[in-house]
């Protein structure tokens, strides 16, 4: 999937910091990630990368700090900047497959043959009339991948995108990311296990909050 229009995109953190509670989970993060550029978020469970996500599409707000996306388009906001992929793959138990794809290409007000192909994409083309309850885990992930290639945006965050998936579906979003990555597109990626080719790495667990 091509980063359209991401080629002078930069996604920039300034002295941020994050709270779960009364924890501190980090503070005095400062890093700058450009257009085709991945950035993976790695660390042990707790330490903040699905927080740090959320703060980065703007669903959690940071402790201190703030998030800067430069360089997108006249009248671009942030939020269509980018696409967040959480934990929660968002599949509707009664609708199929490709009715839910469907449904995302209305709601991004594309075509419906883009919905279409990005069945096919994922490899649910022979899943496409089942509806989402019976659906593997696997697959429901696939499904929710559907959306990163029906509406492009230039900055992905992705909460562990290959968790569920068996070695052809891993295959297929280290191919996604590549792609995105070659037109210009920003990844920035919590991820456990193998990672992308070329990626930078930052792992929370060295980042000491002051006691």
């Amino acid at each position: 999937m091509s980063g359209a229009g991401a080629s002078s995109l930069a996604l920039e953190v300034e002295n941020l910091a994050a709270a779960r509670g009364l924890r501190v989970l980090f503070e005095g993060l400062a890093f700058r990630v450009s257009a085709g550029e991945s950035l993976e978020l790695r660390g042990a469970n707790g330490s903040g990368k699905s927080t740090l996500l959320r703060i980065l599409a703007g669903l959690t707000r940071p402790h201190e700090g703030r998030v800067r996306y430069s360089g997108a388009g006249p009248g671009d906001s942030e939020e269509a900047a980018q696409h967040y992929l959480g934990h929660l793959d968002a599949v509707k138990p009664t609708e199929t497959a490709l009715e839910q794809a469907r449904f995302w290409a209305r709601y991004f007000a594309r075509p419906q043959d883009v919905a279409d192909a990005a069945i096919k994409r994922v490899g649910l083309a022979n899943r496409k009339s089942v509806p989402g309850r019976g659906l593997s885990a696997g697959q429901k992930r696939r499904l929710a991948l559907t959306r990163l290639l029906i509406e492009p945006r230039p900055v992905w965050l992705l909460d562990e995108p290959t968790a569920a998936l068996d070695t052809e579906g891993r295959t297929l979003v280290m191919q996604l990311v590549a792609e995105h990555r070659a037109g210009g597109g920003i990844v920035i990626a919590a991820v456990h296990g193998e990672g992308f080719a070329n990626s930078r790495i930052l792992d929370l667990s060295t980042l000491k909050a002051a006691a």
